[in-house]
C-alpha cells in the first residue's frame, strides 16, 4: 500500500467536494483526464460507478470505477476494474484545517491486457514510482484549489 499526505488550510466539507467530484480529476492528477458517473447510478454512495478516462504519452484508456467507502466528509475509496486497484481520501480535521491523505493499493492482478501492457514499459519503466508521485501531485492541485479564495 501507497499512501502520501498533505495539510490544506480549508474545512474538510470543500476538500471532500473537491476530491469526490470525479468530473475534476484531470485537473488534479497526472494521469487522469476527467470521469463521469454512470448514467442510472450517479455518485454520492457506495455502489455507485464512474467512468475514469486516463492517458499516458500516447496510450489512452478508460476503466470503471466502484465506489466502496462513501463517508461523507471523511472516506472516499473506490476500486478500478481494469488495474484491481484500490484508491481512497481519507480526510482529518486539523484545527482550522484538513489532512488529507490518498492511497492505493493492490487488490489482486490486473487483467491479462493491463499486464499485457505493463510488461512493455509503454507506461512507465518504474511504474510503480511514478503513481506515488503523480500522487504527489493530485494532493498538491487539490491544495491549490481548495486554499483558493
Amino acid at each position: 500500500m501507497d499512501e502520501v499526505c498533505t495539510r490544506i488550510e480549508a474545512p474538510p466539507k470543500k476538500v471532500w467536494d473537491l476530491v469526490t467530484d470525479v468530473t475534476r480529476y484531470g485537473e488534479w492528477s497526472p494521469e487522469s483526464t476527467g470521469g463521469r458517473w454512470l448514467a442510472g447510478v450517479g455518485g454520492g454512495h457506495v455502489g455507485a460507478s464512474f467512468r475514469g478516462r486516463n492517458r499516458r504519452g500516447l496510450i489512452r484508456w478508460a476503466t470503471t470505477c466502484t465506489v466502496v467507502e462513501w463517508e461523507r466528509p471523511r472516506r472516499f475509496t473506490f476500486e478500478v476494474d481494469l488495474s484491481r486497484m484500490r484508491w481512497g481520501y481519507r480526510l482529518v480535521p486539523d484545527g482550522t484545517g484538513t489532512l488529507l491523505y490518498e492511497w492505493r493499493e493492490h487488490i489482486g492482478s490486473p487483467i491479462g491486457p493491463v499486464r499485457a501492457v505493463l510488461s512493455t514499459g509503454l507506461l512507465g519503466r518504474d511504474r510503480e514510482s511514478l503513481m506515488v508521485e503523480g500522487m504527489r501531485g493530485t494532493l498538491s492541485r487539490i491544495k491549490a484549489a481548495a486554499e483558493r479564495p
